[in-house]
């Protein structure tokens, strides 16, 4: 996983967006809905993965804007 990439995760009742290799949440949200759509942006500006979580912590989605490998098999 690249540094940076950005976690949609519910933490203390709220949403959250972090970042990898960040201490704070880059932004908080009421609902999961608005979290994953910034989430999608800040992944997207970064060039990154964005990866959104459950509420028991799993991995639910994972998208990548910008990281992927030039030549794919297939």
């Amino acid at each position: 996983m690249t540094a940076g990439d950005v976690h949609t995760v519910h933490r203390d009742g709220t949403w959250v967006n972090q970042v990898e290799g960040g201490e704070q949440a880059s932004s908080t949200h009421d609902t999961k809905d608005e979290a994953v759509e910034r989430g999608r942006e800040l992944a997207t500006n970064r060039g990154s993965e964005h990866l959104v979580h459950n509420l028991d912590g799993q991995i639910a989605e994972r998208q990548s804007y910008g990281n992927d490998p030039a030549s794919r098999p297939g």
